[in-house]
């Protein structure tokens, strides 16, 4: 495995390298502004229309779980410099599949993957809970990715502190975690579920705990330049047959203000969301924060205002998480709804769920990505088209184009995207992905988009470019810290349209950190205009700046 690769630059054509801070340098050149609109801030009528099958902007992630080793380490005890290169090699796989971002587990079982003044040291990561793996995980794993060009996102399970003892952790077994964990010091938090073959959980209803994981989670917040804090659907435990989740003391000493336990759930989990995501931007306004909950929020017999589905765990009513009020109420920044079921289905059909969040996220500013179900193709028989149609999960982005306020997708999970069955995801990637894209513009994260940087020079020979350019002048930071860079390259003289989609554009680049110059080197046709432009951490875009061949 290389110590580097090229950054994100996922055009068809053949990136050659490119190199961070360099001496200026090069023949006469200028430097100005096309007209140009970023569709996302401009108000004025588009001149163009963009070419759906080349969106400019989408986010496309994957997830990178740990619990249990499902993806990354592989596997427990790896020595540090195995573990490193299996976590580039999918960074590798996020270039070949034109992806932008990853979701990586570091928090999985209420132990961490960084030295962490809250928690022990992950098991998944020696195979003993406590045991120092001889590196930082985390410091290494954003480092990597970013200069891999893809964003980081911080992926943490708030309340479950065990797997159950048939995968290979403690189940029930308190005195089985680490003699400094949080659960063994504090057992009254902590609550057995299911009693007999469970697993160990936190208690939600408990004021102190909340407390507690919070500061935990923000332990990793403070100390990492990361892009986005991630949950998935795991708040309260989905149930196991009759037996509820053991929390009637708690409910008795701190729900007095509620008619019924369900109710007092949800708002548990509601103080979760909303102090975290205080928390959060109270530290790093620019880090976005976002859940990935079970696809269904209500079916629509239970409620007239949940989607026509049967789903048997649908979120508000069995985990106790009303998702939908979070995006109504502007608490997080993204919103990735697992919608794992083939359009066909009829209990929980994609079609009919893609639809119901496309209208609930539609005029918010809680942004849309749908998570899909890579893991299943060419496995899963609940559905046939899962089994033996390689174009069921590129038909659903094919449906979603016309979802106004779907702006991405993740895949679960990275070693499901590396298998490729029945080479779903090459043909996904050959439909969809054959240009690189931004991530979407942030705007509920406040900033300006940057100056337009000045291009110094493009050498083209005979279509291997070579571009150099500076950094825009003016010190800004936090959210308007210049972070990334996109690269264009134009046939003609560029004009509005030239940038309204990815057509042209040739790669997303990360800022190097504390440079003032630039260089980027790809192959392209000859003759073509190059164009730079800065994006700071909200993905706000400056108008181009464009450099003359020589």
């Amino acid at each position: 495995m290389p110590e580097s690769r090229p950054p994100f630059a996922l055009s068809r054509r053949t990136v050659l390298g490119a190199t961070g801070a360099v001496a200026a340098g090069g023949a006469a050149v200028w430097a100005g502004s096309a007209a140009f609109a970023d569709t996302e801030s401009d108000q004025r009528k588009p001149k163009c229309e963009p070419d759906p099958a080349r969106p400019k902007r989408q986010l496309r992630g994957s997830w990178i779980a740990t619990t249990v080793n499902i993806d990354w380490p592989s596997k427990s005890g790896l020595d540090v410099e195995t573990q490193k290169a299996e976590y580039k090699r999918f960074l590798d796989d996020a270039h070949e599949y034109q992806l932008n971002a990853v979701v990586t587990q570091i928090r999985p079982t209420a132990d961490a993957f960084w030295p962490s003044k809250f928690e022990p040291w992950s098991r998944w990561l020696t195979g003993t809970q406590g045991k120092d793996p001889g590196y930082d995980p985390v410091a290494f794993a954003v480092e990597e990715t970013h200069k891999a060009g893809l964003e980081f996102h911080a992926w943490l399970n708030p309340y479950r502190i065990s797997m159950k003892a048939a995968v290979g952790d403690v189940g029930t077994d308190l005195n089985k975690l680490h003699e400094s964990h949080p659960a063994r010091k504090n057992p009254e938090w902590v609550v057995a579920y299911p009693k007999s073959g469970g697993q160990l959980y936190y208690n939600p209803g408990l004021p102190e705990v909340r407390e507690f994981v919070i500061d935990a989670m923000m332990d990793a917040v403070d100390k990492y330049d990361i892009d986005g804090v991630h949950f998935d659907d795991y708040f309260y435990p989905y149930p196991s047959g009759t037996e509820d989740f053991d929390d009637e003391k708690a409910f008795a000493e701190h729900g007095g203000d509620f008619d019924n336990k369900a109710d007092w759930r949800r708002n548990n989990t509601d103080e979760l969301i909303k102090e975290f995501g205080r928390r959060i931007k109270e530290s790093k306004p620019w880090v976005k924060f976002g859940v990935s909950p079970f696809g269904v929020w209500r079916n629509k017999k239970d409620d007239p205002e949940g989607s026509d589905t049967t789903a048997g765990a649908p979120t508000y009513d069995v985990l106790y998480a009303d998702t939908r009020k979070w995006v109504r109420e502007g608490w997080i920044d993204y919103i990735a709804p697992q919608i794992y079921w083939a359009m066909s289905l009829k209990a929980a059909s994609y079609k009919v769920l893609a639809k119901w969040w496309n209208e609930v996220c539609a005029d918010v500013p809680c942004q849309l990505y749908i998570g899909e179900a890579t893991y299943k193709v060419g496995v899963d028989t609940a559905s046939p088209e899962w089994k033996e149609d390689p174009k069921e999960l590129l038909n659903h982005l094919t449906l979603t184009r016309d979802h106004k306020a779907v702006n991405g997708n993740i895949y679960f999970s990275a070693k499901s995207v590396r298998e490729d069955k029945l080479d779903a995801m090459t043909l996904l990637r050959d439909e969809h992905y054959t240009r690189p894209a931004l991530v979407p513009a942030a705007k509920q994260l406040g900033g300006k988009p940057p100056k337009a940087p000045k291009v110094t020079s493009v050498h083209d020979a005979g279509g291997k470019y070579t571009v150099k350019w500076d950094k825009p002048s003016k010190k800004r930071e936090g959210v308007d810290a210049v972070t990334w860079y996109a690269v264009y390259a134009v046939k003609g003289k560029p004009d509005e349209c030239s940038f309204a989609d990815a057509t042209n554009l040739v790669a997303v680049r990360p800022a190097t950190p504390d440079a003032t110059k630039e260089e980027y080197t790809f192959e392209a046709d000859p003759d073509l205009t190059v164009a730079v432009t800065a994006l700071n951490r909200a993905w706000q875009e400056s108008e181009p700046g464009l450099g003359k061949r020589h």
